[in-house]
């Protein structure tokens, strides 16, 4: 028998629980646990005015923005529609049926203001981190270290010549935000005075982002997200945006293994990383001066790709200081003998290594050595030193390991682009952009709590 049609009635009264309505295995209920928003109030005391109208509570603006990111919610417009008509949300922000809504302005009006001058979202992120560390999910041996690039928020045909871009940028006064806060940061390694390279074109809207081609595909304008991950279970550590180049990339690095240090008494024993990370300089940094191993391929550019002989090819003796060429004779740097033979020991600076004229002359090996002149030499770098121990770290057997390890960073990249929606950016700016990968960071890492953590069944 077919029931009656249903019509719409207007009840007297209600009696309705968000707590009841949410379900015990929803996503956002394992994360609720793990937010621990009681210490912001007191952050942000100095940033607010003890006379006026009170304000929103920055605690729901935050959990706002984490449903967003976890979410893969990118508009603020949306954000606002999204928790007005979810249940779920609503109990999250621990707002009531009857609870307004803040409006989408008031997202941009915080972020650019008390937020930024209090580094909030930094505070909120490390929070999280210390969490993961209370939940015994970082482990604090290993770490891995990569960038991602992701599309900035402008467009090619709104972009010029670096110089035709400085010559109208006269007035830093009337210029947009993002300008402004690119000219703020010119001296900032991870911007402006990354490299001394100038790009081929500069963004009008957002001079900060990079145009860049590496992803071997059409060119285009984008920021790098650098993470430190704890390899155990892929806990983001920091979390640092830079331009979209090597020398960026490197030293986000370093600024990153510093804070995670000063912020939480973590240093790794070893650091898993690819070939940018790879120049003297950085193993230099990590081996000498941070006293971590480095399980990362050497940058070597000595390598020769016409058949004759590479430089590895030729065997080092460091007790004696020289190298033996594949025929077996010796290339010295000097054949000079000083009464003091101090002024002959090794020294860090760049050599360069010969044989003798004679032995390469009758040597069978000379069309495959060096065809085309009358003798072979070998550059020695300045840190050959350094450069041949990371060599031995990646040969060691414990680099499989490592490197397996560092693919996590890369499953969270593609985590962050896929699931969270974050292929390109919304907001533009050094500052705009550290926010929106700081949030997603913090967005990854309370997933990844809430899965590793998963909530106990309620027995009765």
């Amino acid at each position: 028998m077919m029931g009656p049609m249903q019509e719409a009635q207007a009840a007297l009264f209600y009696e309705f629980s968000l707590e009841d309505h949410v379900p015990q295995d929803h996503l956002l209920r394992s994360i609720d646990r793990f937010v621990d928003l009681s210490s912001i109030r007191a952050h942000l005391s100095d940033f607010y005015s003890h006379t006026g109208r009170p304000s929103i509570d920055p605690e729901l603006l935050i959990r706002m923005l984490l449903v967003g990111y976890c979410f893969g919610i990118r508009s603020e417009r949306r954000l606002c529609e999204e928790v007005h008509l979810n249940l779920a949300y609503r109990w999250f922000c621990r707002l009531d049926l009857t609870d307004r809504i803040p409006n989408h302005s008031s997202f941009s009006k915080n972020r650019h203001g008390r937020f930024r001058e209090s580094d909030l979202l930094r505070h909120v992120f490390e929070t999280t981190v210390a969490r993961c560390m209370e939940e015994r999910l970082v482990g604090g041996q290993g770490f891995a270290i990569d960038a991602s690039l992701i599309s900035a928020d402008v467009q090619k045909q709104n972009s010029s010549n670096p110089e035709d871009w400085a010559a109208r940028m006269a007035d830093a006064d009337d210029a947009p935000r993002a300008v402004r806060e690119y000219l703020d940061t010119l001296d900032d390694e991870a911007f402006g005075a990354a490299t001394t390279t100038k790009p081929k074109f500069t963004a009008h809207a957002d001079p900060a982002s990079q145009w860049t081609a590496a992803r071997k595909g059409p060119a285009f304008f984008a920021y790098s997200t650098n993470y430190l991950i704890d390899t155990d279970h892929g806990i983001i550590m920091d979390v640092d945006a830079s331009r979209s180049n090597r020398t960026a990339e490197v030293g986000a690095m370093h600024k990153m293994i510093d804070r995670t240090e000063e912020r939480f008494g973590v240093k790794p024993d070893w650091i898993a990383a690819d070939t940018a990370y790879g120049a003297a300089d950085n193993l230099v940094w990590l081996t000498l001066k941070r006293k971590i191993l480095p399980f990362i391929p050497v940058f070597d550019k000595g390598e020769r790709k016409d058949g004759t002989f590479s430089r590895s090819d030729f065997t080092w003796d460091d007790e004696n200081d020289r190298y033996i060429c594949p025929g077996g004779k010796e290339m010295l740097h000097t054949r000079r003998n000083y009464s003091d033979p101090a002024r002959n020991a090794p020294v860090w600076k760049a050599r360069n290594y010969r044989a003798l004229m004679s032995d390469c002359t009758g040597c069978e090996l000379k069309a495959k050595c060096c065809p085309n002149a009358e003798r072979r030499s070998v550059h020695r770098e300045k840190y050959e030193v350094v450069r041949d121990f990371a060599r031995a770290c990646t040969d060691s057997e414990f680099n499989p390991k490592a490197q397996a390890r560092r693919k996590k960073v890369e499953m969270l990249f593609a985590h962050l682009k896929r699931i969270l929606g974050l292929g390109r950016l919304r907001l533009r700016g050094p500052c705009g952009v550290q926010d929106e990968f700081t949030l997603a960071a913090t967005a990854q890492n309370l997933r990844k709590l809430a899965k590793l953590k998963p909530m106990v069944p309620a027995t009765g």
